[in-house]
């Protein structure tokens, strides 16, 4: 019976889409933005012995639960947390704790995808010679930047500093294209949207980032090259290992880059074979995220910004944050070197290819949301879905601290709560014996043995401590913001999460009431 559900679903068509589609939703702006923050932030070279310490103990582990808790659910009929959490723990706390799996993917994305159109407009804007130029006579970072500083306020609306914002024509327009291209991927389904777009926006990906990578070694100023860059980034200082905030840092951009915790790949892989294997498959394509982040996004932009502006300016840089390096710092960059503008353009054309992908991914949960637990044709699961997203990006778009706001509460405190849950449902109310032979199931590879108890007793105790962390060094302070356009923004949270609740209990009495006939 399970393979007949699994049957009528639209499935995967080849391994190479299914790895492509599952790298494409973790390769994002976090690889090519945060990764490079994080690491010159804390501790350089240094920051990866905490990353790799979480990509096992954390990142693999998880990774393997989503993989197998979504094939599990699939061959069942089911793809997303609230369902495939009831598969498992058949009572109302595993549906309540799976809203969490739609919740967290649906509201990231609403605000993700506005950035995301920030990129396709900035390409516009180079490709067409109409970007920001570099001020007469500047001899120093901050005269270097501050036209492109200049230029996001105005993009965005928010030069003004007000409560409200009132974004460009040009940055509405590129949100209603960006916008349009999620529909159409995600209206198409998922061999014929997702796996076809995945299987050319990779290898583009790739070309491109390796493109730039080729120029940006070539850098050399007065201030600096590409290998001191590399040095700066990469020159391990150990006494960042003393501080708990660096380990903390390490494992919250591997749920980054991995995009765990999301509930989007336990949507994926519910699209995979009953029989599939996910054991190699989901590490094959961990590692070419990894790939992607360490060696491309590590290469890019820092590197880039010692170079033009010295360590002193790149540490600035920075400390300012992903936004301000992405989309400031690496503008004026290119603007200063020849054939600039179509640099410029590739830069954030790169970007806007990798935030699709992601996009995409997180926004599925709740297109199959709708499929599987309502029996909607997809068609009209894409229109509600983006619908909604329609509606609730405003918020995003006009409200200042929204966004920022959003992205504390869901898209860092809200996937590390989800991916503890995720654990301990597979691991211990599922059984230990019983995760394992789902996960080994069909396994072209078979885990080791230690992967048992990493995930078992280590991974929760991990993400226990972080988000212990978070609650003692964070939310305090938070919680402390008291301006009208926070507490509206933390309103819409709780109305997205009462409204999927609802649906999520909507569609188990449904369920029933189908059975009781």
């Amino acid at each position: 019976m399970g393979n007949k559900i699994a049957g009528a679903r639209d499935l995967w068509q080849s391994r190479t889409g299914l790895i492509l589609a599952m790298a494409g939703s973790a390769i994002g702006l976090g690889n090519f933005l945060r990764f490079p923050v994080q690491a010159a932030e804390n501790g350089g070279g240094a920051f990866m012995v905490p990353y790799i310490i979480a990509f096992v103990v954390v990142g693999i582990p998880l990774m393997w639960c989503e993989w197998a808790m979504g094939r599990y659910g699939g061959a069942r009929g089911h793809g997303t947390a609230p369902a495939v959490f009831a598969l498992i723990w058949n009572s109302p706390v595993a549906r309540f704790l799976g809203v969490i799996g739609l919740w967290v993917p649906f509201v990231v994305a609403i605000y993700y995808v506005y950035i995301e159109s920030w990129t396709l407009g900035y390409s516009i804007h180079f490709l067409l010679g109409t970007s920001p130029k570099l001020a007469a006579g500047a001899d120093s970072a901050k005269e270097y930047i501050e036209p492109f500083s200049v230029f996001l306020g105005t993009y965005i609306g928010a030069s003004g500093g007000g409560n409200i914002f009132t974004p460009s024509l040009t940055a509405l327009v590129a949100l209603g294209i960006t916008l349009a291209l999620n529909f159409y991927i995600l209206y198409r389904g998922i061999s014929r949207g997702i796996e076809v777009f995945a299987k050319f926006a990779l290898p583009a990906l790739f070309i491109m980032a390796l493109v730039l990578l080729v120029r940006v070694v070539t850098i050399k100023t007065d201030n600096g090259s590409f290998i001191e860059g590399l040095n700066f980034l990469w020159n391990p200082d150990f006494s960042a290992l003393k501080s708990p905030g660096v380990w903390v840092a390490a494992a919250g951009q591997i749920f980054f880059t991995l995009s765990l915790g999301f509930g989007a790949m336990i949507t994926y892989a519910s699209y995979i074979k009953p029989e599939q294997d996910v054991t190699l498959t989901g590490l094959t394509s961990a590692t070419l995220n990894e790939t992607a982040e360490v060696i491309l996004g590590g290469s890019i932009a820092i590197p880039a910004a010692v170079a033009f502006f010295g360590v002193a300016g790149a540490v600035s840089i920075a400390k300012s944050g992903a936004f301000n390096l992405g989309f400031v710092s690496l503008p004026a960059i290119f603007a200063s070197m020849p054939a600039g503008q179509f640099l410029g353009f590739l830069w954030f054309f790169l970007l806007f290819f990798a935030g699709l992908t992601s996009s995409v991914a997180i926004t599925q949960p709740v297109v199959t949301f709708f499929q599987d637990e309502f029996g909607i044709k997809r068609s009209s699961s894409v229109i509600i879905t983006m619908g909604i997203m329609l509606v609730s990006v405003l918020m995003v778009i006009f409200i200042n601290q929204t966004l920022d706001e959003w992205d504390f509460w869901a898209g860092t405190i809200g996937i590390v709560i989800f991916g503890l849950v995720e654990v301990l449902i597979f691991m211990w109310v599922f059984g230990g014996g019983n995760a394992w032979a789902e996960l080994n199931r069909d396994g072209i590879i078979r885990v080791p043995r230690v992967f048992y108890y990493i995930m078992r007793y280590i991974t929760p105790l991990f993400l226990l401590v972080i988000i212990g962390w978070w609650g003692v060094e964070l939310l305090p302070g938070e919680l402390q913001k008291t301006s009208w356009t926070i507490w509206v923004s933390r309103a819409y949270l709780v109305l997205l999460f009462a409204v999927l609740t609802v649906l999520v209990f909507l569609a188990n009495r449904r369920k029933s009431a189908g059975h009781g006939s």
